[in-house]
């Protein structure tokens, strides 16, 4: 089958990067969007654009309804979700396909199992990848969940089995703040996700955060793409990523990487996939599964010279992977910083007009967003609006051309995170590598109001 017609059910710059790689590959594009994103560059770019709905994302981007009838109306031929709103929701790839329109992305019972993560640790465990010592599903009995703590050892997570974002989380220090945290963490999910189910594991103390990319065809093939290191976060939202680790040799890459790709392959995963382990004392944990493109994507096409996107399409069209493990090679180094529109100390968000707009160049950069002088970035949404990507031949040229655009990347109208990562870059410690999860919290606590 062969898609003449995509429509993009996202917006903001992977809107425009879906866009991009469509255009490419001769494919025309549909853009959907909001009334608050009229004037967004994917809408402007695209082939056609259908108004899906108000600003608020439930009544446009998670309107299922209105983005089949905007895909029915324009002749779409399928549609690619992107990350975030409708991607991981196995009910919408459900009803794209039983409407005969193709879903750019994994098999919907895959997206359910993973989307689950007591389920998804299970289905992680048969599959042979290393898990996180804790209990094997749900449990809600206090007395059951205490005695699954004491044989694992304190500190314990008890975490939400539905949503993320650090919600429904509780790490539980000692036994007796046992049931109190315990039901703390069920509250807070039943608030959130509107279930109250939650699981318990191992509490890591200072981990690093790595994934990995993997590809399968849906027919039983899969590869990786190597590792991305995603330690830099500020309250479980990531801020910088770089590929490779800087602490993971290429002996590990193989070997996890063999054990990731094979395990997809028994799945018969299809489309693009990201395994999440915390890494800790050179052991892999398993967290989480996210069954479509990431935010990050772009490190590994550097390193790799794959277009994710354009393999995501192929899949969704039945055709085979375009490259095999053994045509995968590695090759220096890439490191993207998320630009958001917030203030750099406090973290406000700070939406508005975008006055002076002035994007680096030269060598090696590259500049995902849908930024442009003049466009009023709207309050309704997630607060990143770009995304800066660097390659160098060594992490520290990366890191030297890293430096030299964030000086030239002019956008103003508003506050940006610029600021926060030309700080970062002057720390000894993101110099060596050295950070873990925590690291950044710890560095934001440590500077002055």
């Amino acid at each position: 089958m062969t898609i003449e017609k995509l429509l993009i059910a996202n917006r903001g710059e992977i809107a425009l990067r879906i866009h991009r790689a469509c255009h490419e590959m001769g494919i025309k594009t549909v853009a959907v969007h909001s009334t608050a994103d009229a004037d967004a560059m994917h809408v402007r770019l695209a082939d056609e654009a259908v108004c899906i709905g108000p600003p608020a994302a439930k009544d446009s981007y998670l309107n299922i309804a209105s983005i089949i009838a905007a895909a029915e109306i324009t002749g779409a031929d399928a549609i690619h979700p992107g990350y975030g709103f409708l991607s991981e929701n196995a009910q919408f790839a459900e009803i794209v396909e039983a409407h005969g329109i193709i879903f750019v992305g994994p098999k919907p019972e895959h997206i359910r199992t993973m989307g689950d993560k007591v389920e998804a640790k299970r289905t992680a465990g048969a599959l042979g990848l290393p898990l996180v010592p804790g209990t094997d599903g749900a449990i809600n009995d206090i007395a059951e969940a205490k005695a699954v703590a004491d044989r694992i050892g304190y500190p314990v997570l008890v975490k939400a089995a539905s949503g993320g974002g650090g919600r429904g989380m509780k790490v539980v220090p000692s036994e007796d703040q046992f049931e109190t945290l315990m039901k703390q963490a069920g509250s807070e999910a039943k608030a959130a996700f509107g279930d109250d189910t939650v699981y318990l594991e191992k509490y890591l103390g200072n981990p690093r955060h790595i994934e990995f990319q993997v590809f399968g065809d849906g027919k039983g093939n899969a590869i990786h793409l190597g590792e991305r290191d995603c330690s830099l976060q500020r309250r479980h939202q990531k801020v910088f990523e770089e590929a490779p680790s800087p602490v993971i040799s290429s002996a590990e890459r193989d070997r996890m990487g063999g054990i990731v790709s094979k395990a997809m392959a028994d799945m018969g995963y299809r489309g693009a996939g990201t395994i999440e382990f915390l890494y800790e004392n050179g052991e892999f944990y398993f967290i989480e599964m996210n069954t479509r493109l990431q935010v990050e994507h772009p490190v590994t096409e550097m390193i790799t010279g794959v277009d994710l996107v354009r393999e995501q399409i192929r899949i969704a069209e039945g055709k085979p992977l375009s490259v095999e493990q053994k045509d995968i090679e590695f090759h220096g180094h890439a490191i993207e910083c998320r630009i958001n529109a917030e203030d750099p100390r406090t973290f406000a968000p700070s939406p508005g007009k975008v006055s002076q707009y002035h994007v680096p160049g030269g060598m090696h950069v590259r500049v995902d967003s849908g930024l442009y002088q003049g466009y009023v970035v709207p309050p309704y949404y997630d607060s990143m609006i770009g995304k800066l990507i660097v390659y160098g031949r060594t992490r520290e040229g990366c890191l030297m051309r890293l430096r030299r655009a964030l000086e030239e990347y002019v956008i103003e109208g508003m506050k940006t995170t610029i600021p926060l990562h030309q700080a970062l870059l002057n720390d000894p410690d993101i110099q060596n590598g050295d950070y873990t999860i925590k690291w950044l919290e710890e560095w934001l606590a440590r500077q002055e109001p």
